[in-house]
C-alpha cells in the first residue's frame, strides 16, 4: 500500500472515530428495562444511592429498599402512615424519611433498621440532604416552614428546627454553600433560605410559570430547573439573582426535575419525560421521552446516569370521573430510562 493510501486510511479512520464518538455523545434517551416490583400502597419521591446501587420508595406506610440492578427488594422499613420522600447521610450512615403525618424517620443505611423517630411539622413532604452544613432538610408544606435537622444528631433526642417560609412548601435543592431554595407551590414562588442565619432572603416568582412543584440545582452554573404546573412549564432561574433564563413548555402533572452534567429533565404524569439543554447559548427541549403514565417523580443515578421512575398500571376511568384513575393491585413498577 502506497504511503498516500495508508495516510488516506488513517484520515478516514480518525474522522470515523471521532464521528462514532459524536454520535454516542448525542445518543437518545429511552426506556432500557422495567423492574416489575408490585407491593401495595401509593408512591411519592424516589431516591437513588449510586454508591451501594440501591432504590429507596416510599410506598405510604412504608419503604422498600430496592436493589438498582436487578430490582429485587432488598428490605422494607415498615412504621410510617403518609410518607413522601427518603433523604441519605453515607457519612452518617443514616436515611431520613418524611412523614406527612407529622415525623422523620431515621434508619441505619446498613441494616435498614429504624433508629428513631423525630417529631416534625404537619405535611412533612421533599427532603434532601445537604453536605455543606450536614443538615438534614425538608419542606413541610401546610405548615409553611423549611425543617432542618442534624444528620448525626441523636435519634433518641434529637429536635427539628424550623424556619418561616410564608407560603405552602413542596420541594427543594440545596447550592452546598450554605443556601436552600423552596418551591411555594401557592405562592408561585422560591423561597431562599440562608441556612446559617436561618432566615429567608428572599422570595424570587416563577412567572411565567405556576404553581412550583419540581426542583433541581447546577451548583457549578448557578441554576435552578424548576417545574412548573398551572402554567406548564420548567423554568432555569439563576441562582444569583432569580433571574428567568428560560421558560420551555412541558406535560402535565409534573412532579420532579432533575440535572445531570448537562442537561436536565422534567418527568410528567402524562408519560412524558422532557430533556433539556443548552444549545448555542440557549435552552430548549432537545428529546421527550415516551414513559408508562404515572411516571411522575425520579432520580438519577450520577455515575450510571440512569434514570428511574417509580409508577404503576391504572385502572380505566368510567366516563365522567374525575381525579387520578387508582392503581391495580400489585401492578407498581420503576421504569428504568438510559441514553444509547
Amino acid at each position: 500500500m502506497s504511503i498516500r493510501n495508508r495516510l488516506a486510511r488513517i484520515r478516514f479512520t480518525v474522522v470515523l472515530v471521532a464521528f462514532s464518538g459524536l454520535a454516542f455523545a448525542q445518543g437518545e434517551w429511552s426506556v432500557e428495562k422495567t423492574f416489575h416490583i408490585g407491593g401495595e400502597g401509593g408512591w411519592d419521591y424516589i431516591t437513588v444511592d449510586a454508591t451501594n446501587h440501591r432504590l429507596y420508595v416510599p410506598r405510604s406506610t412504608h419503604t422498600m429498599v430496592i436493589d438498582a440492578d436487578s430490582g429485587k427488594t432488598i428490605a422494607d422499613i415498615p412504621g410510617q402512615k403518609h410518607n413522601h420522600g427518603v433523604a441519605l447521610a453515607p457519612d452518617a450512615g443514616r436515611g431520613f424519611i418524611t412523614d406527612g403525618a407529622g415525623s422523620i424517620v431515621i434508619f441505619d443505611l446498613k441494616t435498614n433498621a429504624v433508629l428513631g423517630t423525630v417529631a416534625a411539622r404537619d405535611d412533612a413532604d421533599g427532603i434532601i440532604f445537604d453536605k455543606g452544613t450536614n443538615l438534614v432538610l425538608a419542606a413541610a408544606g401546610d405548615a409553611a416552614v423549611l425543617m432542618t435537622l442534624k444528620a448525626d444528631a441523636d435519634p433518641k433526642t434529637a429536635a427539628i428546627e424550623a424556619i418561616d417560609l410564608g407560603g405552602k412548601a413542596e420541594f427543594l435543592a440545596s447550592d452546598g454553600a450554605g443556601k436552600a431554595y423552596v418551591n411555594l407551590e401557592e405562592k408561585n414562588e422560591i423561597a431562599v433560605v440562608d441556612l446559617k442565619a436561618k432566615k429567608v432572603l428572599a422570595h424570587w416568582p416563577v412567572a411565567p410559570g405556576g404553581t412550583p412543584v419540581g426542583m433541581s440545582i447546577d451548583r457549578e452554573k448557578h441554576r435552578l430547573f424548576i417545574g412548573c404546573r398551572n402554567p406548564q412549564k420548567l423554568i432555569v432561574m439563576s441562582t444569583d439573582d432569580g433571574k428567568i433564563l428560560a421558560d420551555l413548555p412541558i406535560s402535565a402533572g409534573v412532579d420532579a426535575t432533575r440535572f445531570d452534567g448537562q442537561q436536565a429533565f422534567a418527568s410528567c404524569r402524562d408519560g412524558k419525560l422532557h430533556v433539556a439543554a443548552e444549545v448555542n447559548g440557549k435552552f430548549q427541549i432537545v428529546q421527550t421521552v415516551t414513559t408508562p403514565a404515572g411516571a411522575r417523580t425520579m432520580d438519577i443515578d450520577p455515575a450510571s446516569h440512569k434514570i428511574y421512575l417509580p409508577t404503576a398500571e391504572f385502572e380505566e376511568q368510567k366516563p365522567g370521573a374525575t381525579g387520578r384513575p387508582a392503581a391495580k393491585p400489585g401492578s407498581f413498577m420503576v421504569v428504568v430510562v438510559a441514553r444509547h
